[in-house]
């Protein structure tokens, strides 16, 4: 029975495998590599644009001449391939380096958790519908400060929060923490950062650091938050306005400015309002009561202004007009004001504003965050382990009685003791006697980090900053170590796990081979080499023909030597004056300058001519001479302007180009050429194989 059923086993096997082969059967073979139909065909479909998926058609001569001629340049393609890898031309550092950028850019979107990616922009998007007006109360606090530090520091905001809560004035409590901060920080008085009192005017999405932001956009009008965690300390939120998205707006504004007489300021801006009610045009109106010099001629027209540029008041008010609405007057700190909208943008939809929101995000502090995601996912991924965090019972001592702790499997002790403060001097540098604990620190999958190795990391990622607590200093460059890592294990597993990374890679990859190959052995090589491009000069220049319309770029048609004199103007010298003149210098064998001569002591005033050679002039590439000129002789020829003399001094026969007059001509047969040689070689160095047959039987 046992035999029976191994033999049964390997017969379907044995038939499945038949029954693949055929259905996958080999099309080409080079250098004893199989190429594969299904391979073949993906590279065909996908040059000819069509879905490698869709079910084949009826057979035409034009489908299967495509076909033909695509066998033909995928085997000299594999074929040079073969080539460039064997002479290691990926291996080139121009080659590498330019490689690595291609993948970098191409590997970012996998090596991010795409659903917190997309969260992030809906977020945006939602917030940006909306135009805040907020202010704050800040607690200044160091971008790594202590525990002791931190804790002061909430407890002080905290104190804020209470009192403003409590029902006190929110700007007078930020004057007041503001001017506590102005003193830390020893601001001169005179400084203008001493006039932020807390109010931050308008701002929308990624104009504030992110967790701001978040605060800001999570209250309602009036509202204080708690205080909240930026790189700048802690701050207490309040809003004060939420309008609609403002985006860029244009509109006309008439501003009085304030007086020492308040009573006369609004009489003059009710005069105003009084003319455009009665129907007067508010760009003339502005001009004859505005005091924005810089707008007047305009009719006071700010154009394209965000909300951050104008007063908050301007936005309140703009944000809830229509194109053509004007406001009564309104009082701010600065004086009297009329507002007139033109136009406001509207939002766009969420697929047109994607593009400016990755923009932002990448300078944005929250751009990390579909990253640590994409790191927690592949820690799970990756079985990672942080043996720091893991613990075991101690072996049990003879003679001692009681619960003793549990030991954790790995230490950052040693780490801490070798570090010191010229780390923030970027001066710090490991050494081999300072780690004697070799057990690793954290594992990914199969790789193992000991704390060299965290050193190390340490050593090159310092930067000169302001000193803080060591130990947190390393727990933090601990943790930057292990995501570091992660994320090194996943980008270089990425060809392994998505298949079309793979394929773009190998595509782009083949790409620049084949181009570094063909610039080295045909494109460079015909122009480098002086000696095979003379010799193919004269292997192939003899058997040029002049009657053969292919050969004629190899050929010049007739050519003349002329001289031509221009004159400008009819009135300054007649033509036949010209003419005698060429005819004289022509026995006499005067130069440019003699003509000259001649013919200033002739023409009348100041009138300009010129006098200039122009040699091997070509039939059919001019347009001085006409086709009855060809002859050696004198001729005018009338323009627009004056007239033209043109002296025909020396004819040429039509005649062979030579090397160097029709070089680019041979540089391009010698390129073709070289590329035909070279593909005769390969096909036979690396045993190219076609199976005609399989071709012969392929529809699509």
């Amino acid at each position: 029975m046992r035999k029976l059923f191994v033999f049964l086993f390997a017969f379907v096997m044995t038939v499945g495998l038949q029954a693949q082969k055929k259905d996958n059967p080999v099309v080409f073979e080079i250098n004893g590599k199989k190429i594969y139909k299904s391979e073949f065909m993906r590279e065909f479909l996908r040059s000819i644009g069509k879905d490698t998926n869709a079910a084949p058609t009826a057979c035409t001569y034009e489908k299967r001449q495509a076909l033909e001629e695509y066998v033909d340049l995928y085997v000299n393609y594999r074929a040079k391939l073969e080539d460039a890898f064997a002479q290691g031309l990926d291996t080139m550092p121009d080659m590498v380096k330019e490689l690595k950028g291609y993948r970098n850019e191409l590997a970012a979107p996998y090596l991010i958790d795409s659903a917190t990616l997309r969260q992030i922009l809906l977020e945006a998007y939602e917030r940006n519908h909306y135009t805040l007006h907020a202010a704050h109360i800040l607690v200044r606090l160091d971008k790594m400060p202590t525990p002791a530090d931190t804790i002061k520091a909430y407890n002080k905001a905290m104190e804020y929060y209470n009192r403003v809560v409590g029902g006190e004035d929110f700007f007078a409590v930020a004057a007041e923490a503001a001017e506590v901060r102005f003193k830390e920080e020893r601001i001169p008085e005179d400084d203008p950062r001493r006039q932020d009192k807390g109010d931050l005017g308008n701002f929308t999405v990624f104009e504030m650091v992110y967790p701001f932001e978040s605060a800001a956009y999570s209250l309602n009008p009036g509202e204080v938050s708690k205080p909240v965690r930026t790189a700048y300390g802690y701050h207490i939120v309040k809003l004060l306005e939420k309008n609609p998205y403002f985006g860029k707006c244009t509109f006309q504004h008439i501003w009085v400015a304030s007086s020492a007489n308040p009573s006369q300021s609004q009489a003059r801006i009710r005069q105003a309002y009084e003319l455009i009610i009665d129907g007067k045009n508010f760009s003339d109106v502005c001009r004859d009561y505005t005091d924005d010099n810089s707008t007047a001629d305009k009719g006071g027209l700010l154009s394209d202004m965000t909300a951050r540029q104008i007063p908050p008041e301007y936005v309140t008010l703009l944000s809830h007009m229509r194109p053509g609405d004007f406001t009564e007057p309104f009082e701010t700190s600065y004086g009297w004001h009329i507002l007139k909208l033109v136009s406001r943008d509207s939002l766009a939809s969420f697929e047109e504003m994607m593009p400016y929101y990755k923009q932002r995000l990448s300078r944005d502090s929250r751009s990390v965050k579909p990253r640590e995601a994409f790191v927690e996912q592949c820690k799970g991924k990756y079985n990672f382990v942080d043996y720091t965090k893991m613990y075991m019972k101690p072996a049990k001592v003879k003679g001692k009685k009681g619960n003793q702790k549990k030991v954790a499997l790995a230490s950052l002790d040693e780490c801490l003791a070798a570090l010191n403060d010229s780390v923030f001097m970027k001066a710090w540098q490991y050494n081999e006697g300072m780690v004697t604990d070799k057990r690793p620190l954290f594992s990914v999958e199969e790789c193992e980090y000991t704390a060299v190795d965290l050193l190390k990391f340490i050593e090159g990622h310092q930067k000169a900053e302001m000193p803080v607590d060591l130990k947190m200093y390393l727990e933090n460059r601990y943790n930057n170590f292990i995501n570091d890592k992660v994320f090194e294990y996943a980008d270089k597993h990425l060809e392994e796990e998505h298949n079309d990374f793979a394929s773009l890679m190998n595509e782009y990859r083949n790409g620049l081979m084949i181009f570094a190959y063909n610039d080295k052995m045909i494109w460079s090589k015909a122009i480098k080499d002086t000696v095979g491009l003379a010799e193919f000069y004269k292997m192939f220049s003899a058997s040029r023909n002049i009657d053969n319309e292919a050969d004629a770029p190899y050929f010049w048609n007739e050519r003349a030597d002329i001289t031509v004199v221009t004159v400008p103007d009819n009135q300054s010298i007649a033509s036949d004056k010209v003419v005698k003149i060429l005819a004289k210098a022509t026995k006499k064998g005067w130069d440019n300058g003699m003509i000259s001569n001649a013919i200033n002591e002739k023409k009348k005033g100041d009138a300009t001519f010129t006098v200039k050679n122009m040699l091997k002039l070509e039939k059919e590439h001019q347009n001085i001479l006409q086709n009855d000129q060809w002859r050696n002789g004198i001729y005018v020829n009338t323009k627009t302007n004056g007239y033209e003399v043109v002296r025909v001094d020396k004819l040429y026969d039509p005649c062979l180009k030579s090397q160097s007059e029709a070089r680019g001509y041979y540089i391009n047969e010698y390129q073709t050429y070289l590329e035909k040689e070279l593909l005769k070689n390969l096909k036979k160095k690396y045993n190219v194989i076609v199976h005609q047959d399989v071709i012969d039987e392929i529809t699509y």
